[in-house]
């Protein structure tokens, strides 16, 4: 629902907690504080994920079951950590310091913007849920093994979730409202049941089954467990089918689309500039501006494109109210101009030019490291693909943000993806810019240096990032093929 005024308040006044939310709660404590350190992701995830939003209200603070699993699996994990490993998988790098950033900055704007005593609670609580919860990956995956078992937990959460959200889509029943106080009732739209299972809305459940479509194709492309593999991607067809969205089904077809321009990856620069040039070319023949192209996407019957479009016309046309601390007067630039259903706005409009430069600036390094470690190990097929299917589920995220901002758990699976990408890729990163990950070290601008003239065609990531000292002293220059 839109504000009321443009006063910071809201939420609920007393807990909401459903007993069989509790019981799931407890148990996952119990098997993260039981579970060798290896396997404790898996109760985490499933109770994150898995549990709608249920909370206790202690003196007006919101603690949420979330926010509880995320500080017992801080602790669990930090206090298990051995000596000899790094505290984050790949160690503390440039993408961790401006992650960290964006938080701060979204924080600071919303705070000075409200300048209420709520505000500062209520950014309390974001900065556990964000910082606290990718921290979180970032320390529950620190390898190749790490990032296998994390998949698969995902691949079982999303089956789950496949046959709960299918039933609900039929049956007209969310299951999860029985077990928390989540609506049984689904949403439906244009005679289409919108099925949103323990997510806040149809959008956002979809979307987390969408953009792990990659991730799963990498199970069963990979051979690490091929059944599991065709399960995962089945679940996440029908995720996506069940929600009934046209977001999640731009993402699922972003991921099939990256997937299927693997034939053509070492032509990628020639289509990121084809791609501008499109644009620049569709602006200057269209009647309006480009981003209203939007307003026609349709995907999945009743699309909210034009607000979508709206939503980008707004943003640039009131630049001057919201670059420097963000705004809270959206809901008066147009009709639902409140719902900043697009991340990227979502960002700018409550953090700033600043947060939104940074949440960019986390998008482009991650591309940047898959690309040079795409190029890396370009000789060896098995590692390359599974370093362009880390960009296929990255690029899929991207346009889910088009259409929608991460504000349920759905971020914890973005949260994921990052701490994969900066774990898969450290080796092969270090391996060409060694300096990077140095303690205490700024991390240098990322540029070419040398690759190796061969590469086995067996072993993981984790043997390439062994050998890196080896590799990164040979004196071949990087060739482009």
């Amino acid at each position: 629902m839109p504000p009321a005024n443009n006063t910071y308040g809201g939420g609920a006044v007393a807990t909401a907690l459903g007993t069989g939310a509790l019981l799931v709660m407890l148990v996952a404590i119990v098997l993260v504080l039981l579970l060798p350190r290896k396997f404790i992701a898996a109760p985490l995830l499933f109770g994150i994920l898995l549990l709608p939003a249920q909370m206790f209200v202690i003196s007006g603070f919101h603690l949420f079951v979330s926010r509880i699993l995320i500080l017992v699996g801080l602790g669990r994990a930090s206090a298990s950590r051995s000596s000899s490993t790094r505290f984050f998988g790949g160690g503390y790098n440039t993408l961790d310091t401006i992650f960290i950033l964006y938080v701060l900055f979204h924080a600071s704007a919303f705070i000075l913007l409200y300048r209420e005593t709520g505000a500062v609670a209520n950014q309390f609580g974001v900065l556990w849920d964000v910082l606290g919860g990718y921290f979180l990956m970032r320390l529950l995956i620190q390898d190749d093994a790490d990032i296998q078992r994390v998949i698969k937990v995902l691949c079982a959460i999303a089956t789950v979730l496949a046959v709960t959200m299918v039933y609900e889509k039929f049956r007209d029943v969310n299951l999860y409202g029985f077990l928390a106080s989540q609506p049984i009732i689904p949403e439906i739209r244009n005679g289409a049941i919108r099925a949103q299972g323990p997510f806040h809305h149809a959008i956002l459940a979809g979307t987390f089954g969408a953009t792990l479509l990659p991730l799963f194709f990498w199970l069963w492309k990979s051979g690490k467990s091929k059944l599991l593999g065709v399960v995962g991607m089945v679940a996440s067809t029908a995720i996506t089918f069940a929600s009934a969205s046209s977001t999640p089904a731009s993402a699922y077809l972003a991921a099939v689309l990256a997937i299927c321009l693997w034939p053509i990856r070492g032509q990628m620069r020639m289509i990121r500039w084809g791609i501008v040039i499109a644009i620049f070319a569709l602006n200057m023949v269209m009647s309006a501006p480009v981003w209203w192209a939007l307003e026609h996407i349709d995907l999945a019957g009743g699309s909210a494109g034009e607000h979508r479009a709206e939503l980008v016309d707004n943003f640039i046309r009131h630049f001057g109210d919201w670059w420097l601390i963000g705004t809270k007067d959206n809901a008066n630039w147009g009709f639902e101009m409140w719902d900043q259903s697009n991340q990227y706005i979502a960002d700018g409009e409550t953090g700033g030019l600043a947060t939104f430069i940074c949440l960019v600036a986390i998008i482009t390094l991650c591309f940047k490291r898959i690309g040079i470690s795409r190029r890396y190990v370009e000789r060896d097929r098995k590692q390359e693909w599974y370093i362009w299917l880390l960009g296929a589920a990255l690029f899929s995220h991207c346009v889910a943000f088009l259409g929608i901002s991460y504000f349920d758990q759905t971020r914890i699976s973005w949260y994921a993806l990052l701490a994969i990408i900066i774990a898969a890729t450290a080796p092969l990163v270090t391996a060409v810019l060694p300096t990077e990950h140095q303690a205490g070290a700024t991390a240098p601008h990322l540029r070419m240096a040398y690759v190796p003239p061969s590469l086995p065609r067996s072993g993981s990531i984790g043997d390439v990032g062994a050998r890196g000292k080896e590799f990164g002293s040979g004196r071949a220059p990087f060739q482009r093929k």
